[in-house]
């Protein structure tokens, strides 16, 4: 039987691939050189800077990220080499925290929180979530994992992607018609990859286009936003921000975004939950099996 080598970051992941016949898996966190000179499949620690510069030099088949965002990363690969994302992976986890961020500005429960911590009862009327209107940008795996857990809580959805067309029963309109639909909308998710097609989509005109108080809400990538656009427009007109990922990131102690009233921010968490691992291992042992039966992986996303 043939055989590959597989390089994984942790003994936890490790230990939960071990028993595939034909692999040979063993720990590399990519933190010093590597200890052999050809790796069929090398995977990189998560969320952990830049360590792919220990690749030079080394024969690889095929690198498994194990996040769903790759920009930047193809200009840091050496040549020759196969780069996979972490789709099938993330998309539950975000799309979780996208609802949860947008239930928390719109019922105020981070008002609720910070009474708490001073014992106040303050009641008040939110605005709710049941019959706003919802614009899903990006409709990725991310984008469709959203729609799917807004769809109990009675929204008008808009969903917006790259190019228009119909798919499962909802109408996909064209970026193109962005900024047409925006005056209507009561709530924009966010769920775009990052990279120089992307950034700053959410700028000073993409803002002004949306009515006042109006939320924003970012699980994609800081970079699709323009930060001082965004300070400005929650400044002069109650716009409203929930945002897992920050441009800078992570955002300095004294951003003024930490203190604007109606922002809320989680630290870059989307896709940190328990649910990670066991999926990440599902992901791993289908690409262990592709490469042994000499198959095309799934999820290639750049070839250098």
């Amino acid at each position: 039987m043939a055989s590959i080598s597989v390089s994984v970051p942790s003994a936890r992941l490790a230990e939960d691939l071990t028993d595939i016949d034909g692999a040979d898996v063993f720990v590399w966190k990519m933190d010093a050189a590597a200890p052999r000179p050809r790796i069929d499949l090398v995977v990189p620690p998560y969320m952990a800077g830049n360590p792919l510069g220990w690749l030079e030099g080394v024969e690889v088949g095929l690198i498994q990220g194990q996040a769903i965002g790759y920009d930047g990363i193809e200009d840091r690969l050496p040549a020759g080499v196969v780069f996979a994302n972490a789709a099938t992976v993330h998309e539950a986890a975000t799309a979780e925290l996208a609802v949860a961020l947008t239930l928390t500005s719109q019922r105020g429960i981070d008002r609720f929180v910070r009474a708490q911590g001073s014992a106040e009862w303050a009641p008040f009327q939110a605005t709710g979530l049941a019959d706003r209107r919802v614009m899903v940008l990006g409709y990725g795996g991310v984008g469709k994992a959203v729609a799917a857990r807004l769809a109990p809580f009675e929204v008008d959805l808009v969903a917006v992607a790259s190019s228009a067309r119909d798919e499962d029963g909802i109408h996909v309109h064209s970026i193109d018609e962005v900024h047409d639909l925006l005056p209507g909308v009561d709530i924009v998710i966010v769920t775009l990859p990052g990279g120089d097609a992307t950034r700053h989509i959410v700028d000073d005109a993409f803002l002004s286009a949306l009515r006042d108080g109006a939320l924003v809400v970012n699980v994609g990538r800081g970079s699709l936003i323009d930060t001082d656009a965004l300070v400005a427009h929650v400044q002069s007109r109650g716009i409203r921000a929930a945002l897992d990922v920050t441009d800078p990131e992570p955002l300095p102690a004294d951003h003024p975004l930490w203190s604007l009233e109606g922002v809320v921010i989680a630290p870059h968490v989307g896709g940190a939950t328990d649910a990670m691992h066991p999926r990440i291992v599902r992901l791993l042992r289908r690409q262990i099996a592709h490469l042994l039966a000499g198959e095309e992986p799934e999820n290639v996303v750049i070839r250098t």
